[in-house]
Protein backbone atom coordinates (compact mmCIF):
# COMPACT_ATOMS: atom_id res chain seq x y z
CA UNK A 1 0.00 0.00 0.00
CA UNK A 2 1.14 3.41 -1.11
CA UNK A 3 0.98 6.10 1.35
CA UNK A 4 0.51 9.62 0.92
CA UNK A 5 1.38 12.92 3.43
CA UNK A 6 -1.91 14.98 4.01
CA UNK A 7 -1.24 18.41 3.50
CA UNK A 8 -3.06 20.38 6.89
CA UNK A 9 -2.06 24.11 5.99
CA UNK A 10 -4.56 24.33 3.28
CA UNK A 11 -7.11 27.13 3.97
CA UNK A 12 -11.21 26.94 4.14
CA UNK A 13 -13.18 23.45 4.11
CA UNK A 14 -11.25 20.40 4.73
CA UNK A 15 -10.41 18.61 1.47
CA UNK A 16 -11.71 15.47 -0.11
CA UNK A 17 -9.77 12.40 1.00
CA UNK A 18 -9.36 10.02 -1.64
CA UNK A 19 -8.08 6.49 -1.79
CA UNK A 20 -6.82 4.88 -5.06
CA UNK A 21 -7.43 1.42 -5.86
CA UNK A 22 -5.86 -0.16 -9.51
CA UNK A 23 -3.67 -2.82 -9.59
CA UNK A 24 -1.50 -0.83 -12.40
CA UNK A 25 0.93 1.22 -10.20
CA UNK A 26 1.18 3.24 -13.67
CA UNK A 27 -2.55 4.02 -13.60
CA UNK A 28 -2.34 4.51 -9.70
CA UNK A 29 0.09 7.08 -10.12
CA UNK A 30 -1.58 8.63 -13.15
CA UNK A 31 -4.55 9.35 -11.54
CA UNK A 32 -2.98 11.06 -7.80
CA UNK A 33 -0.84 13.05 -10.23
CA UNK A 34 -4.32 14.63 -11.92
CA UNK A 35 -6.39 14.91 -8.87
CA UNK A 36 -3.87 16.50 -6.97
CA UNK A 37 -3.74 19.31 -9.02
CA UNK A 38 -7.12 20.09 -7.35
CA UNK A 39 -6.58 22.11 -4.04
CA UNK A 40 -9.96 20.59 -2.59
CA UNK A 41 -8.84 17.32 -3.11
CA UNK A 42 -6.01 14.87 -1.55
CA UNK A 43 -4.89 11.65 -2.57
CA UNK A 44 -4.12 9.82 1.27
CA UNK A 45 -3.64 6.39 -0.22
CA UNK A 46 -3.19 3.92 -2.86
CA UNK A 47 -3.40 0.21 -3.04
CA UNK A 48 -2.94 -2.28 -5.83
CA UNK A 49 -5.48 -5.14 -4.40
CA UNK A 50 -8.74 -5.62 -2.71
CA UNK A 51 -6.79 -6.88 0.34
CA UNK A 52 -4.40 -3.52 0.78
CA UNK A 53 -7.39 -1.67 0.10
CA UNK A 54 -9.54 -2.78 3.11
CA UNK A 55 -6.30 -2.30 5.36
CA UNK A 56 -6.04 1.46 3.63
CA UNK A 57 -9.63 2.49 4.26
CA UNK A 58 -9.24 1.06 8.03
CA UNK A 59 -5.73 3.04 8.60
CA UNK A 60 -6.89 5.80 6.82
CA UNK A 61 -10.73 6.71 6.63
CA UNK A 62 -10.92 8.14 2.96
CA UNK A 63 -13.88 9.94 2.20
CA UNK A 64 -14.09 8.55 -1.34
CA UNK A 65 -12.68 5.36 -2.85
CA UNK A 66 -11.76 4.94 -6.29
CA UNK A 67 -12.23 1.13 -7.29
CA UNK A 68 -10.96 -0.06 -10.18
CA UNK A 69 -13.54 -3.51 -11.36
CA UNK A 70 -10.26 -5.64 -12.32
CA UNK A 71 -8.64 -6.48 -9.90
CA UNK A 72 -6.61 -9.87 -8.26
CA UNK A 73 -7.70 -12.13 -6.14
CA UNK A 74 -10.82 -10.04 -5.26
CA UNK A 75 -12.78 -8.18 -7.91
CA UNK A 76 -13.34 -4.52 -7.83
CA UNK A 77 -17.08 -5.14 -7.15
CA UNK A 78 -16.69 -7.22 -4.43
CA UNK A 79 -13.91 -4.91 -2.82
CA UNK A 80 -17.13 -2.22 -2.98
CA UNK A 81 -19.59 -4.42 -1.59
CA UNK A 82 -17.28 -5.52 1.11
CA UNK A 83 -16.61 -1.67 1.68
CA UNK A 84 -20.47 -0.43 1.96
CA UNK A 85 -20.77 -3.19 4.48
CA UNK A 86 -17.45 -2.47 6.92
CA UNK A 87 -17.26 1.16 6.10
CA UNK A 88 -20.27 2.29 4.81
CA UNK A 89 -19.04 6.21 5.54
CA UNK A 90 -16.35 5.98 2.43
CA UNK A 91 -18.22 6.90 -1.35
CA UNK A 92 -17.23 4.19 -3.44
CA UNK A 93 -16.57 5.49 -6.82
CA UNK A 94 -15.65 2.41 -9.23
CA UNK A 95 -13.55 3.99 -12.03
CA UNK A 96 -13.20 0.94 -14.73
CA UNK A 97 -12.27 0.18 -18.36
CA UNK A 98 -15.80 -1.94 -18.38
CA UNK A 99 -18.68 -0.22 -19.73
CA UNK A 100 -20.67 -3.74 -19.93
CA UNK A 101 -24.14 -3.92 -19.07
CA UNK A 102 -23.27 -6.47 -16.48
CA UNK A 103 -20.21 -5.05 -14.99
CA UNK A 104 -22.48 -1.84 -14.25
CA UNK A 105 -25.61 -4.17 -13.28
CA UNK A 106 -23.97 -5.83 -10.81
CA UNK A 107 -22.51 -2.26 -9.27
CA UNK A 108 -25.55 -0.82 -9.00
CA UNK A 109 -26.87 -3.79 -7.34
CA UNK A 110 -23.66 -3.53 -4.96
CA UNK A 111 -24.76 0.14 -4.31
CA UNK A 112 -22.03 1.54 -5.37
CA UNK A 113 -21.66 5.65 -5.38
CA UNK A 114 -20.74 5.94 -9.01
CA UNK A 115 -19.16 4.40 -11.92
CA UNK A 116 -17.43 6.36 -14.30
CA UNK A 117 -15.28 5.13 -17.70
CA UNK A 118 -11.11 5.56 -17.51
CA UNK A 119 -11.95 7.37 -20.70
CA UNK A 120 -13.42 10.50 -18.53
CA UNK A 121 -11.51 13.52 -18.73
CA UNK A 122 -9.73 14.85 -15.23
CA UNK A 123 -12.66 17.38 -14.86
CA UNK A 124 -15.23 14.84 -15.33
CA UNK A 125 -13.48 12.60 -12.58
CA UNK A 126 -12.48 15.79 -10.05
CA UNK A 127 -16.70 16.61 -11.00
CA UNK A 128 -17.72 13.10 -9.99
CA UNK A 129 -15.98 12.88 -7.02
CA UNK A 130 -17.14 15.70 -5.96
CA UNK A 131 -20.76 14.79 -6.64
CA UNK A 132 -20.35 11.48 -4.98
CA UNK A 133 -18.64 12.82 -1.51
CA UNK A 134 -21.85 15.11 -1.56
CA UNK A 135 -24.06 12.29 -1.99
CA UNK A 136 -25.22 12.94 -5.66
CA UNK A 137 -25.08 9.51 -8.08
CA UNK A 138 -22.63 9.98 -10.93
CA UNK A 139 -23.01 7.27 -13.75
CA UNK A 140 -20.94 7.80 -17.08
CA UNK A 141 -23.06 9.19 -19.98
CA UNK A 142 -21.97 7.03 -22.02
CA UNK A 143 -22.75 4.03 -19.55
CA UNK A 144 -26.34 6.14 -19.43
CA UNK A 145 -26.62 6.07 -23.03
CA UNK A 146 -25.93 2.65 -23.30
CA UNK A 147 -28.30 1.21 -20.24
CA UNK A 148 -30.96 3.50 -22.13
CA UNK A 149 -30.96 1.40 -25.45
CA UNK A 150 -30.89 -1.72 -23.53
CA UNK A 151 -33.83 -1.03 -21.92
CA UNK A 152 -35.07 -0.48 -24.96
CA UNK A 153 -34.36 -3.18 -27.16
CA UNK A 154 -34.06 -6.10 -24.74
CA UNK A 155 -36.40 -8.71 -23.71
CA UNK A 156 -37.60 -8.37 -19.88
CA UNK A 157 -37.00 -11.80 -18.63
CA UNK A 158 -34.46 -14.67 -19.71
CA UNK A 159 -35.99 -17.83 -17.82
CA UNK A 160 -35.89 -15.89 -14.68
CA UNK A 161 -32.24 -15.70 -14.39
CA UNK A 162 -30.37 -11.89 -13.95
CA UNK A 163 -28.22 -10.31 -16.65
CA UNK A 164 -24.89 -11.77 -15.00
CA UNK A 165 -26.62 -15.22 -14.36
CA UNK A 166 -27.42 -15.42 -18.28
CA UNK A 167 -23.74 -14.38 -18.56
CA UNK A 168 -22.20 -16.84 -16.41
CA UNK A 169 -24.80 -19.74 -18.43
CA UNK A 170 -23.59 -18.60 -21.49
CA UNK A 171 -20.17 -19.61 -20.32
CA UNK A 172 -21.07 -22.75 -19.32
CA UNK A 173 -23.21 -23.57 -22.43
CA UNK A 174 -19.33 -22.93 -24.15
CA UNK A 175 -17.75 -25.63 -21.89
CA UNK A 176 -15.79 -22.79 -19.33
CA UNK A 177 -15.00 -23.83 -15.79
CA UNK A 178 -15.56 -21.79 -12.92
CA UNK A 179 -12.27 -20.38 -12.66
CA UNK A 180 -12.23 -19.75 -16.81
CA UNK A 181 -15.54 -17.65 -15.70
CA UNK A 182 -14.27 -16.00 -12.97
CA UNK A 183 -11.22 -14.41 -15.00
CA UNK A 184 -13.11 -13.68 -17.72
CA UNK A 185 -15.75 -12.06 -15.74
CA UNK A 186 -13.22 -10.27 -13.38
CA UNK A 187 -15.11 -12.13 -10.25
CA UNK A 188 -13.95 -13.69 -7.83
CA UNK A 189 -14.22 -18.11 -7.86
CA UNK A 190 -16.66 -17.57 -5.06
CA UNK A 191 -19.14 -15.36 -6.87
CA UNK A 192 -18.97 -17.61 -9.69
CA UNK A 193 -20.11 -20.53 -7.58
CA UNK A 194 -22.68 -18.72 -6.04
CA UNK A 195 -24.02 -17.64 -9.96
CA UNK A 196 -23.92 -21.10 -10.11
CA UNK A 197 -25.68 -22.22 -7.42
CA UNK A 198 -28.46 -19.68 -8.50
CA UNK A 199 -29.00 -20.76 -11.52
CA UNK A 200 -29.10 -24.69 -10.44
CA UNK A 201 -31.85 -23.19 -7.84
CA UNK A 202 -33.59 -21.37 -10.49
CA UNK A 203 -33.75 -23.80 -13.32
CA UNK A 204 -34.66 -26.54 -11.00
CA UNK A 205 -31.82 -28.59 -11.99
CA UNK A 206 -28.82 -30.23 -10.44
CA UNK A 207 -25.78 -30.10 -12.05
CA UNK A 208 -24.41 -27.68 -14.66
CA UNK A 209 -24.45 -29.93 -17.33
CA UNK A 210 -28.64 -30.44 -17.09
CA UNK A 211 -28.30 -26.56 -16.52
CA UNK A 212 -26.79 -26.34 -20.02
CA UNK A 213 -29.12 -28.82 -21.53
CA UNK A 214 -31.84 -27.13 -19.80
CA UNK A 215 -30.75 -23.19 -21.52
CA UNK A 216 -30.31 -25.17 -24.74
CA UNK A 217 -33.93 -26.83 -25.23
CA UNK A 218 -35.45 -23.39 -23.85
CA UNK A 219 -34.10 -21.22 -25.77
CA UNK A 220 -31.66 -19.38 -23.26
CA UNK A 221 -29.02 -19.40 -24.37
CA UNK A 222 -27.39 -21.74 -27.53
CA UNK A 223 -24.45 -23.87 -27.91
CA UNK A 224 -22.38 -21.95 -30.47
CA UNK A 225 -22.19 -19.55 -27.99
CA UNK A 226 -24.86 -16.52 -28.85
CA UNK A 227 -27.52 -15.59 -26.32
CA UNK A 228 -31.13 -15.63 -27.44
CA UNK A 229 -32.67 -12.79 -29.01
CA UNK A 230 -36.06 -13.66 -29.79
Amino acid sequence: MDAAEVETDRPGPDPIRILIVDDHALVREGTRELLSQDDTLVVVGMAGSGEEALEAVAALSPDVALVDVNLPSMSGLELSRALLAQFPSTKVLVLSAYDDYAYVAEALEVGVAGYLLKTATAKELVDAVRAVHDGVFVLDRQVSQRLVRRRETAPTSVGGLTPRETSVLQLLAQGRSNKQIAIEMALGTRTVEGYVSNILAKLGVASRTEAVAHAIRHRLVSPSGHDRTD
